[in-house]
């Protein structure tokens, strides 16, 4: 369809005022008829119509019929208001609402239907509030664009399941096949094939005549209509159609497509279906059902106890990389082997260990160094987020992660070109990710408190509130070709009657959609799936159930006497954050300033440690075991590495004596002295490389030593050894070999190697990718339609006969004279005039303004398109005309 075509929609034909009482005729009618409150309702649905704001209510109804718009508001769609529209698309056009309640409840019995009934007000309020549907009760009509996406074609089935109308199908259709097929169905003959098209519709929208002639039918041709009646309408049959599809072609019941293709009218489906449009309409939303519930209390500890967790592993992640991660892709993100390191090195899996790393990129707390050989590296957010109580810090990861765009669990997958995508690559960002995480969320909450919500019935749901705009008879409530249920009154065929000719005709899947207009079916559901399971890592929930923390996080009642925030109110989200810690703060261990020191060298750390012991205890030993207690183990490497940093046996000693609630063990002390000794008596430095030690018996040893031939040494005096190779290099071999040597600078000190961290430039969090515009705030909403209304005031004003010139454009066009003759009779008036205006950039407009001065080749007044006080150049007005007196 063509902006031509959208034009005529939403154009309001001269000669009917806008405020004519009565049935709208357009959609532009039908929005001028609106107030303030459904305007803004309108464009808050649909903020798309915004950008940018409409000159009046013609250009709007022109913008919300275009197809991309439409697209836009039908995936966003209930699953029943969604058949509602599907529904319209098969009605006549207009369909008074009676009709349209017909078609749902059909009219098999008259029975009640009492949810349909009242959901279906509800549903035909949306789409008009939506400008969808525009029209009064009893000449509702569907957008042109909308009908053309969802109404049944000869190239695409409804999703309904019903196929084009008798007029539709016989469109191609040669003149004396048409009157055979009227003969053959007991109708006189007729002139044209106009009219023969018309005796044959109204034939199969007779319920009486329609029995009397399935009455007729052979059973083995009524097996076949029960093929198709629910969908797809599309058959396959052979060359020589046997005598029962025969039958039916001859009497229009079936109508070909192609040589081998027939459909079945959609009179004839709706006749068999009983009137029915949807097989299975669902007009109530699925009920989360709830799969075990716990006591609140538990649900905050196990949350707690997950929330500590994920502190704790983005610790451990960041503080791996302290002096540098893994080098950057050319393409960006995190290789293959880099994630499988980085999973085995926290112990789990590498989705989960894409989340932990996306979780930290998100928070701002890793980033690229930027350097040239780029490398991922903690940003100085990171040292910033340590120093922070545990609560803040938990909430800082969850705040951003709620609106996030980018879906970590993808990584590892392709995508539409088979390309491999990448933990922290830039192709993970998906516009729904936030949506389906606070839909899912939100239905969490609307659960008691500790309950926890069956994850299907979630999922179905959430199914109802987007369901999937696909082809055919998806949408109808059973998959395409499978077997259709009874047929209605006059069609039914005795149990076992089919016999072979039930399968005569196979039925045909039509051409699909275009790809355009259906979204990706099980994206939104993996979406969801992995929301509750990130909810759960994270310690928003606790054993599937919302805790009290994330309730305040997410501004929503903390109990069910709790009413609920009102829409747009609530409190303001930094509030959120802060009640959120506060409840949790509780929950979290205590950070403790002591270990337990045992005889086999290690060490348990009895819950979390406070900042400073647990970084110098990180140095001085190794990290064997986690969880409720962690273990470290002490090495002769770990206590090197402890006197590298320029610390002294004695400076150890009485570390470990003033952090441990029991004695340092012998062993222990043993080791730190005994490693201490050694320590430094070998020099490392830099000529390429060389080996000073004042034991000339101990370079001996190392140069008979086998294992330091890939060092390449050779002796330069009795106590120097040079090396070719780099001082790191030499250091790192010669720990392999058990030796103890310390680097030394050009000026022979011995070089203390500090716990400096690499760190990257000042990072900002990576901005969310969103679908589409956002939603406008009240104050956006009422600037928006007042312009509108102005602008539509002064589109639709009506001027004084005899009416000037105007422009191709529909500016009015005037002599200068006459210009600043009419502005200045307006000023002394006090009345308004119509004008025509071009700015410095050319753009062309109509304003209707109330003149108060004229002076100095400038006119200045009351402007009611702007709402406000306006100067404008009178060479740039292309013409005035004055307003009607009833405009004035």
């Amino acid at each position: 369809m063509g902006i031509g075509e959208l034009d005529r929609e939403a154009h309001v034909p001269e000669g009917r005022p806008s405020g004519t009482a009565g049935s709208p005729r357009t959609l532009a009618e039908a929005l001028r008829a609106r107030g303030d409150d459904g305007l803004a309702a309108l464009l808050r649905a649909r903020p798309d119509l915004l950008g940018p704001v409409p000159n009046d209510l013609t250009q709007l109804a022109t913008r919300a019929g275009t197809r991309a718009s439409v697209v836009r508001a039908l995936d966003r769609l209930d699953r029943f208001s969604l058949q509602v529209a599907e529904t319209l698309a098969v009605a006549p056009d207009p369909a008074p609402y009676p009709v349209l309640l017909d078609l749902f409840t059909g009219y098999d019995g008259g029975h009640e239907e009492p949810e349909i009934e009242a959901a279906l007000p509800r549903a035909v309020a949306l789409l008009r509030e939506q400008a969808l549907v525009w029209g009064d009760d009893d000449r509702l009509r569907l957008v042109r664009t909308a009908r053309e996406l969802l109404s049944p074609s000869p190239q695409h089935p409804s999703p309904t399941g019903l196929g084009p109308t008798v007029a539709e199908s016989t469109a191609g259709m040669s003149p004396g096949r048409i009157q055979e097929i009227v003969a053959a169905a007991g109708l006189p003959s007729t002139h044209d094939p106009v009219s023969a098209v018309a005796a044959l519709t109204a034939l199969f929208t007779d319920r009486e005549r329609m029995a009397a002639l399935l009455d007729t039918a052979p059973p083995e041709a009524l097996a076949v209509l029960d093929r198709l009646v629910w969908g797809p309408p599309y058959g396959e049959v052979t060359a020589k159609p046997t005598p029962p599809v025969s039958w039916l072609r001859d009497r229009g019941l079936l109508l070909p497509v192609s040589p081998r293709t027939v459909v079945l009218p959609r009179e004839v489906a709706l006749h068999l279906r009983g009137g029915r449009a949807h097989r299975s309409p669902e007009p109530r939303a699925p009920e989360v059902r709830v799969a075990r519930e716990y006591r609140p209390q538990v649900v905050d500890s196990a949350a707690a106890g997950q929330a500590y967790g994920a502190l704790s592993t983005v610790e451990e992640l960041l503080k791996s990389w302290d002096h540098g991660g893994p080098p950057v892709l050319r393409a960006g993100g995190l290789s293959v082997r880099d994630l499988k390191r980085t999973a085995a090195a926290l112990d789990v899996p590498e989705p989960v260990a894409a989340f932990w790393l996306e979780l930290a990129y998100g928070a701002g707390l890793l980033a690229s160094d930027g350097e040239a050989d780029e490398r991922y590296a903690p940003t100085p957010a990171y040292d910033d987020w340590l120093d922070q109580p545990p609560a803040e810090r938990w909430a800082r990861l969850v705040t951003p992660w709620l609106t996030a765009t980018r879906t970590p669990r993808l990584a590892g997958g392709q995508d539409a070109k088979g390309r491999t995508l990448s933990a922290l690559g830039p192709d993970l960002d998906r516009a729904a990710a936030p949506e389906v995480r606070h839909r899912v969320l939100g239905l969490l909450a609307t659960l008691p408190p500790g309950a926890a919500a069956d994850p299907e019935s979630l999922l179905a749901r959430l199914r109802w509130e987007r369901p999937s705009r696909s082809s055919g008879a998806g949408a109808s409530g059973r998959p395409g070709g499978a077997p259709a249920a009874a047929p209605a009154a006059g069609a039914a065929a005795e149990p076992g009657a089919a016999g072979p000719w039930a399968s005569e005709v196979r039925t045909a899947p039509a051409p699909t959609q275009p790809a355009a207009v259906r979204p990706p079916a099980d994206l939104r559901e993996r979406l969801a799936r992995w929301v509750l399971d990130d909810a759960e890592l994270l310690g928003i929930t606790g054993r599937g159930a919302l805790s009290t923390a994330a309730r305040a996080l997410l501004n929503l009642p903390l109990s069910e006497a709790a009413p609920p925030a009102a829409e747009g109110g609530g409190v303001e989200p930094e509030v959120a954050v802060e009640r959120a810690a506060e409840l949790l703060e509780p929950l979290l261990p205590q950070a403790v300033d002591h270990v337990l020191l045992q005889a086999d060298l290690t060490a348990v750390a009895p819950g979390p440690l406070l900042r400073p012991l647990a970084d110098a205890l990180a140095v001085l030993a190794d990290v064997e075991s986690k969880g409720g207690a962690t273990v470290y183990r002490f090495t002769p490497g770990s206590v090197r590495r402890a006197l590298d940093t320029g610390r002294s046996a004695s400076d150890l000693h009485a570390f470990l004596a003033a952090h441990s609630r029991t004695p340092v063990p012998q062993p222990l002390a043993y080791l730190v002295d005994d490693v201490a000794r050694k320590h430094g008596h070998l020099r490392i430095g830099a000529a390429s490389a060389y080996v000073r030690c004042d034991d000339d018996a101990l370079l001996g040893e190392i140069l008979a030593d086998r294992r330091s031939a890939a060092l390449r040494l050779r002796r330069l005096a009795p106590t120097v050894l040079a090396a070719q190779t780099d001082p790191a290099s030499l250091l790192d071999g010669l720990r392999s070999m058990g030796y103890a040597p310390a680097a030394e600078s050009a000026e022979g000190d011995v070089l203390i190697t500090r716990a400096d961290v690499h760190r990257t430039p000042p990072r900002t969090a990576p901005a969310p990718v969103p679908d589409g515009p956002p939603t406008p705030d009240a104050t956006l909403l009422a600037a928006a339609v007042r312009a509108i209304r102005a602008g539509d005031h002064a589109a639709t004003a009506v001027r004084k006969e005899p009416a000037v010139p105007v422009t191709a454009g529909g500016l009015p066009r005037t002599s200068a004279a006459e210009t600043l003759a009419t502005v200045q009779a307006a000023a002394m008036t006090g009345s308004a005039v119509w004008i025509g205006y071009v700015n410095a950039e050319g753009a062309a407009s109509q304003r209707v303004i109330a003149p108060v001065r004229v002076e100095g080749g400038f006119v200045t007044g009351y402007d009611h398109t702007a709402d406000e006080v306006r100067t404008y150049p009178l060479h740039r007005i292309t013409g005035v005309a004055e307003l009607a007196d009833e405009e004035v």
